[in-house]
């Protein structure tokens, strides 16, 4: 179990708990963002195959219109997604994240997920399969591990 730092209250840990969950969202929203970008590029790099697809079915000017006016067109005013995954990176995520990387540095201890840590102590069945605080032995150092006492 990941130890409270000394003097921290339930109030820190439980706020600090409660941006480290919103900073999950916005992970899973960044995670989003770069599928979106990545199959709408896929898309547009069909679109060349369908281009040459009514070319060769003698639809030329149909080919010439998908080529002129659909591949390669921005996604949003004077953007590719590309533009925006990086904006977003860089005017949101990345200040947001490094508010939650000095919250956690200034108030627990450096330690990530202090409220998750006591919740699982909370809720687990000590001494039962599977309720185990920490896997017994790990090959990284840097995974915490378990005495072969379950205190």
């Amino acid at each position: 179990m990941k130890q409270r730092p000394e003097g921290a209250s339930d109030e820190a840990v439980e706020a600090v708990g409660k941006f480290s969950e919103a900073v999950e969202y916005l992970i899973r929203a960044r995670g989003h963002l770069y599928s979106a970008h990545q199959l709408i590029g896929h898309a547009d790099l069909l679109f060349d195959e369908v281009a040459d697809g009514l070319e060769q079915a003698g639809l030329v000017e149909e080919a010439g219109r998908v080529r002129e006016e659909v591949i390669g067109r921005n996604v949003l005013d004077g953007r590719w997604t590309f533009q925006i995954v990086e904006e977003f990176d860089e005017l949101y995520f990345h200040p947001v994240q490094a508010e939650l990387d000095r919250l956690e540095r200034d108030h627990m201890d450096g330690q990530r997920h202090v409220f998750e840590s006591e919740l699982k102590e909370r809720r687990r069945s000590r001494g039962r399969p599977g309720h185990e605080p920490r896997p017994r032995a790990a090959h990284d150092p840097r995974v915490e591990t378990n005495p072969d006492t379950d205190g």
